[in-house]
């Protein structure tokens, strides 16, 4: 996983860096520059002295000096090579860096080397104190690159805040913006700059954003309203004509069909208006007798199938929410067992926790238990059912929302799935 950095901090060490950077390059540059003229210099003179030298041997062998402090002069003629010190006698003509260790300590000298056919002439120059002296140098440019890191880390801690405090800013209002009303205006707060633009952008969105869910809302609303109506017609007239003891026990059937098909949309229309709403309705459901009664509206799904539906559980177990939005999540779970089901039994266990629907159809494989509940998802077994995969996704919101659990699995004990509701126990 990538390390992310916060903006401040990047901020931070960018100045860090940079100043480091600067300040590393120059007193590199100074030491380097200083050295090589140094040397250069230094060289260049050593040189020109050897050469003053060789030739006031020459002139007059028995007067030649050396007219500085720090400069040494040995001459040595061809016949004597071996008197010339061993850490000399290999070095070419020119000037060289020597160190060696005395009694009063490590001696550094440059050596300027002639080398005639009939005398080797040598110069040895003192050259610790100049040494000593581009140690400290360098060490003094150490330190004014650590005091310059410390001063762009200081300005980039305190540039950083001030650059920082408008997002910051921004950051804070958005996360105090309320979900219900319209939203506050940020731009008004902020400067037309980078900030302000992104602040405007941002009450443009929380504008678009509002409209939508508003729009949303009123037609949720309007829907559930229309919808309702026609439904409470159609149940009406069916109990009217249900309590008709001269019905044919067809036509009966057929009502009770209207009835409860009416019921279905109904819970369907509330669990949708509530989920639109985010927001949770009361009530207290027995669930033995909701799973008994959504039982009795699944077996018109069966087409003649040869599949038992049996419920089994505590007649007394409750649940504290409202009928309609168990009876969409049950029932989804139910009708969905009731469809892969070929043969065999569609059993609902009622638990004090819980509510298990086991059937015996062919079964779900973990791959598609891990899509299952997504919008539009349907399995490898749903080959020849109808169905827009749609109502298990609406299972999972509500289950979302009230803060359940739902699981589909493949049966251990039998052939088939089972489908669990975990909710919380009554208090």
């Amino acid at each position: 996983m990538l390390y992310r950095r916060r903006l401040r901090t990047r901020i931070i060490l960018s100045f860090l860096l940079l100043g480091f950077g600067l300040a590393a390059l120059i007193a590199s540059a100074t030491v380097f520059l200083r050295q090589s003229v140094e040397n250069k210099v230094i060289g260049q003179a050593l040189v020109k002295n050897v050469d003053e030298y060789a030739d006031g041997f020459y002139a007059s062998p028995d007067k030649v000096g050396v007219p500085f402090e720090k400069i040494t002069g040995y001459v040595y003629g061809i016949n004597k090579i071996g008197n010339v010190p061993a850490a000399w006698r290999d070095l070419p003509s020119g000037v060289h860096e020597l160190q060696e260790t005395t009694p009063t300590g490590l001696r550094i000298y440059k050596l300027v080397v002639r080398k005639d056919p009939k005398y080797w002439f040598f110069l040895a120059y003192e050259y610790s104190q100049e040494h000593e002296s581009q140690k400290r140098f360098a060490w003094a440019m150490v330190g004014l690159v650590l005091v310059f890191s410390a001063l762009a880390l200081l300005v980039g801690v305190v540039l950083s805040r001030r650059v920082m405090h408008p997002v910051t800013e921004l950051v804070r209002r958005v996360n105090a913006l309320s979900a219900e009303g319209e939203p506050e205006m940020l731009a008004s707060h902020f400067l037309d700059d980078e900030v302000g633009q992104l602040a405007a952008a941002l009450d443009a969105y929380a504008q678009r954003l509002t409209h939508l869910v508003k729009r949303d809302r009123e037609f949720n609303a309007d829907v559930s309203h229309e919808l309702r109506t026609p439904l409470a017609v159609i149940q009406g007239a069916t109990e009217l004509m249900l309590a008709n003891p001269d019905m044919t026990p067809k036509m009966r059937q057929r009502l009770q069909r209207v009835d409860r098909a009416a019921m279905q949309s109904t819970h369907l229309i509330t669990a949708l208006l509530m989920l639109s709403r985010n927001e949770r309705g009361t009530g207290d459901t027995n669930l033995l007798q909701l799973v008994n009664q959504l039982l009795d509206a699944s077996r018109a799904q069966l087409a003649g199938k040869p599949v038992n539906l049996r419920a089994e559980g505590d007649a007394k177990v409750s649940v504290v929410a409202p009928e309609a939005i168990l009876s969409v999540t049950i029932g989804n779970l139910i009708g969905n067992a009731c469809k892969y089901t070929a043969e065999g039994e569609v059993l609902v266990q009622v638990e004090s926790s819980c509510v298990r629907v086991f059937d015996t159809g062919p079964g779900i494989s973990a791959e598609d238990a891990a899509h299952l509940f997504e919008r539009g998802f349907r399995g490898t077994t749903s080959t020849g059912t109808k169905g827009a995969g749609i109502g298990l996704s609406i299972v999972t919101r509500l289950c979302e929302l009230y803060g359940w659990q739902v699981a589909i699995a493949p049966r251990t004990d039998a052939r088939g799935a089972v489908a669990t509701l975990t909710f919380q126990a009554p208090g």
